[in-house]
């Protein structure tokens, strides 16, 4: 059994981040890990999915061992673009250190958590001596930060259809909004996108009664929707909400009525709702108003993500317990924040998010502490260990 010299966390962070991949180009970063991996015993198959409309996604599934349990560490290797190059202090895809802090694209989401995954694996299958009473396993895509089509969602159905299950999984999302330990993500609001078309009836500003304007009938639907209590909250989920995000007439004239008016929104909510309940409420209410004003609307939908919450027992101890082991504080159990690819990893296994301080990601000047990258490695360690006791 080759487990290889024993990995170096920090420079593996920084072999994946000089790699730039910005979703959907992988530039190496998969076959970075494919060779680490493969050195340690895992087993590795690279999957590669696309569609009509969205570009190729490499992918990569690992696992070392054959037998269950199958615990997987989930994550990704693509990366948003830089942006404006000339506002970063340092080239966004060189890994730079400067007082104790790694800087490029990617050292908090979440190339360095990727990182982290590997070595923390090998640690344990040399402690072990290559012997695990089951499996560890990688799922890794590079379509997290893109549209999500061709990424984990299509890993976790071919995974299904060859026989491979998953029995809990951490997600290794940068979860911590100030300092490592704070959060850990044990569920995810719910995403609904509304795409709301009213039409009217073009004409000259001065002659309103031979036209209908759309405007003020959008404007009395979006007041409605504004209007609208979704609910109160409840244990574990703050009230969902819903917030317009554009408002779009496109009229370059000033004395014409445009023919149509457009808007919209999206909706984070809780498990008070499903996706198809929002579905019925949104138009009923906008059929009610519309009537009223004999307005007439379309409404197209982007069902986007259910919510889910995974329930606090052994699994989510487990991983509260190895931060505090080591940080000396107990995480927040919390659902805040977006989406990530572990609304699709729900549907096939208990799934929990941990990673490092997320602050800077997406921002120019992208950084971590390398303190807390070493930190996140003994976590994942710590969990592992209690995961597979002998």
């Amino acid at each position: 059994m080759s487990y290889m010299n024993d990995l170096e966390v920090i420079e593996l962070t920084q072999e994946l981040m000089r790699c730039p991949s910005v979703t959907p180009h992988d530039a190496g970063a998969l076959s970075v890990l494919q060779t680490v991996l493969e050195k340690i015993g895992f087993e590795c198959k690279r999957l590669t999915f696309s569609d009509d409309n969205t570009p190729d996604v490499e992918n990569l599934y690992a696992r070392y061992g054959t037998t269950a349990p199958n615990f997987c560490f989930a994550g990704h290797t693509d990366v948003v673009p830089p942006g404006d190059l000339n506002s970063w202090s340092v080239d966004p895809f060189d890994s730079v250190i400067k007082d104790g802090m790694l800087f490029g694209r990617g050292a908090a989401d979440m190339k360095a958590a990727v990182a982290c995954f590997a070595v923390s694996a090998q640690r344990l299958i040399k402690a072990r001596q290559g012997e695990l009473n089951g499996s560890i396993s990688l799922l890794i895509t590079g379509d997290e930060e893109g549209p999500a089509i061709n990424g984990t969602r299509k890993v976790l159905e071919w995974m299904a259809e060859n026989g491979e299950h998953i029995d809990h999984c951490v997600v290794g999302e940068p979860t911590n909004p100030n300092q490592l330990g704070d959060m850990v993500k044990i569920g995810r609001r719910g995403s609904f996108t509304g795409f709301l078309t009213v039409n009217g009836n073009e004409g000259h500003a001065a002659y309103p009664h031979l036209a209908d304007n759309p405007i003020p009938h959008l404007v009395a639907l979006m007041a409605e929707l504004d209007a609208m209590q979704l609910d109160d909250g409840s244990e574990h989920f703050q009230p969902s909400n819903l917030e317009f995000t554009t408002v779009d007439v496109g009229n370059p004239a000033t004395n014409v009525i445009p023919p149509s008016a457009r808007a919209t929104f999206n909706i984070r909510f809780n498990t008070h709702h499903s996706l198809d309940g929002l579905d019925e409420k949104i138009r009923h209410l906008l059929d009610q108003t519309a009537t009223k004003r004999g307005a007439s609307y379309d409404l197209r939908i982007l069902k986007n993500s259910e919510p889910f919450l995974t329930a606090e027992g052994d699994f989510s101890h487990l991983v509260a317990g190895s931060i505090e082991k080591h940080l000396g504080r107990r995480p927040e159990m919390s659902t805040t924040g977006g989406t990530s690819d572990a609304r699709y990893i729900k549907n096939y296994s208990p799934v929990v998010e941990f990673g490092l301080v997320g602050q800077t990601m997406h921002k120019v000047d992208e950084c971590v502490a390398v303190e807390d990258i070493h930190s996140l490695a003994d976590i994942y360690t710590s969990i592992l260990e209690g995961y597979f006791k002998d």
